[in-house]
């Protein structure tokens, strides 16, 4: 087994800082994106608002988890964050697990697993508090969540169709994020914007 896959503990504290504005809801499609502000793995403060008007991603992610494992040693995620990014959506890879937790990386280990697999999300924002995970009510690693141009949920849910951790599985698989951007950007309605998602608990603190 490679040793990029591999669960590890981490004991350094990340340098990171989220800060939320209003109470988390229950999330629904069609609802404002609970507005945020959290520091990347490069020091810079990426906030919501910044990106008003454009289509912005988030998925949560942890290098440890066997589903997450899946859709990168598969590349099916970085072809979707390069794929989408090109066409000026805003994607951020989400790291809320907590430290001491599976998942759990200090801001250099996210950048050195990034060039490693060759992931290029707009950011990752690191969240060790979990904030921004509960704000979105993030359950799984991955989980997905599409925000519109007007700041509103327009997809939430599982990355694509088939839960299993088996690479295999990604060709056959409806991409759910892929088709609602697709529909989207195409002038088209998105129709199916919510699923449950699937993959490893989010491992926040205790």
């Amino acid at each position: 087994m490679s040793s990029w896959i591999r669960i590890a503990s981490y004991a350094a504290l990340a340098v990171a800082s989220v800060s939320v504005t209003g109470l988390a809801e229950a999330l629904r499609v069609g609802a404002p994106a609970p507005a945020f502000t959290a520091t990347d793995s490069h020091g810079k403060a990426e906030s919501l608002d910044q990106f008003k008007g454009k289509w912005v991603v988030l998925e949560w992610h942890n290098q440890g988890c066997p589903y997450t494992i899946k859709h990168y040693a598969s590349g099916n995620m970085q072809s979707l964050q390069k794929q989408w990014t090109a066409k000026g959506v805003v994607w951020f890879t989400v790291i809320s697990s907590a430290p001491g937790n599976q998942g759990y990386v200090t801001a250099s280990q996210e950048n050195d697993y990034m060039a490693k697999m060759h992931a290029t999300p707009t950011a990752a924002l690191l969240d060790p508090q979990g904030k921004l995970g509960h704000l979105y009510e993030a359950k799984t690693t991955p989980q997905m969540i599409v925000i519109d141009p007007a700041g509103k949920i327009a997809y939430d849910g599982a990355i694509d169709s088939v839960e299993s951790a088996d690479q295999s599985d990604v060709k056959g698989a409806d991409n759910y994020v892929n088709d609602a951007l697709t529909a989207a950007l195409n002038g088209k309605p998105i129709t199916v914007n919510h699923t449950r998602p699937y993959g490893c608990s989010v491992k926040y603190a205790n």
